[in-house]
């Protein structure tokens, strides 16, 4: 009898540590993830796109630049993904800082929002904070104006000229760092 009470004893111990071990993995994953997704973006040279944690390795910031041939081209934008303690199995959210308002037709030029398949209905985990940022690099010079968030861009988008204006403009104003 003592003995099924120290198997019981030692099930209940084991069941205790099982218990609390899923979520200090998933937290684990989650750094390992990133942590291998940040040496990937060091290794690898992808022209106009870098990213990097703050203070927080669930928070990173990241920068774009326009890709050339585009109305963007030269121009550098700053981009803010923060990491759910679910990711990679959910998407990060992903939006343009205000230092850098982004005038194009799947972005919310107040919030920043971004509008894009793969960061929405599409997300896959295999996708990485490379393909998230080469895939809105891609998204400046191809919109999707069947889905805008800026109506007003999207209308606007196939006077190139008049767009390109209204880019400059917005990306001029940004708030000062005062």
């Amino acid at each position: 009898m003592a003995t099924a009470a120290a198997s019981t004893s030692r099930a209940r111990t084991v069941s205790k540590q099982n218990a609390s071990e899923p979520a200090a993995s998933v937290s684990g994953n989650v750094t390992k993830r990133l942590q291998s997704e940040l040496m990937g973006l060091m290794m690898q040279s992808h022209e106009g796109i870098t990213a990097f944690p703050t203070d927080n390795l669930l928070v990173w910031t990241g920068q774009i630049t326009g890709p050339a041939e585009t109305v963007y081209a030269g121009l550098t934008y700053k981009i803010r993904l923060t990491f759910g303690q679910s990711y990679p199995m959910t998407a990060p959210i992903v939006r343009f800082e205000p230092e850098t308002p982004c005038y194009h037709p799947n972005v919310d030029l107040a919030r920043g929002d971004i509008c894009i398949d793969i960061l929405k209905e599409e997300w896959s985990s295999a996708f990485s904070v490379s393909t998230i940022l080469l895939s809105l690099q891609s998204l400046l010079g191809e919109p999707n104006n069947r889905s805008p968030l800026n109506v007003e861009a999207a209308d606007l988008w196939d006077d190139q000229t008049s767009f390109k204006k209204q880019v400059l403009a917005s990306h001029s104003s940004k708030p000062s760092s005062a």
